[in-house]
Formats: C-alpha cells, structure tokens, sequence
C-alpha cells in the first residue's frame, strides 16, 4: 500500500478508470455478438443493429478505452460479415 497522499489517490483514480474501462469493453463485446448474430440470422433490423456496433465502438475510442486502430479492426469485420451475408 502507498505511503504518499498522491499516490493514495492515483490508486483510486486507477481502480475508477479501470471500472470504466472495463464496462465499455463489455458493452462492445455484447455489442459485436449482438451484431454478427443478427447478421448471421438475417434478421430484419441488422443494419440498425450493426449501425448502433459501428457507433458503439466510435465512441469507445474518443473515450479512449479502445485504440483507434483496434475498433477500425473490428468495425470492419462486422462490415465484412453484413457484406458477406448480403
């Protein structure tokens, strides 16, 4: 355990972040099974399901919890599979 005040309070502010962290990359992984399954179903509303991924995952990266190229990666998956499947 830290000794010092500031340290005491970057461990904190770690643990916060890693929370934060954490729910958004479940929330994408959630998001991208929801999408190729939909995709992979052909159901009606799959372009909106994969818009909202493709959204989902934006927004992971101006948060920072996900790097840019990573969710570039994986938007492009979900946009090969809705290709495929069409």
């Amino acid at each position: 355990m830290a000794n010092i005040k500031s340290s005491k309070k970057n461990i904190e502010i770690n643990e916060r972040n890693r929370k934060r962290n954490l729910k958004y990359k479940t929330l994408v992984k959630t998001v991208i099974k929801k999408s190729l399954a939909a995709v992979a179903a052909g159901a009606e509303n799959r372009i909106d399901v994969v818009k909202s991924a493709l959204r989902t995952l934006d927004k992971t990266v101006t948060k920072g919890v996900l790097h840019k190229k990573a969710a570039a990666r994986r938007k492009s998956r979900i946009a090969r599979a809705l290709n495929a499947a069409a």
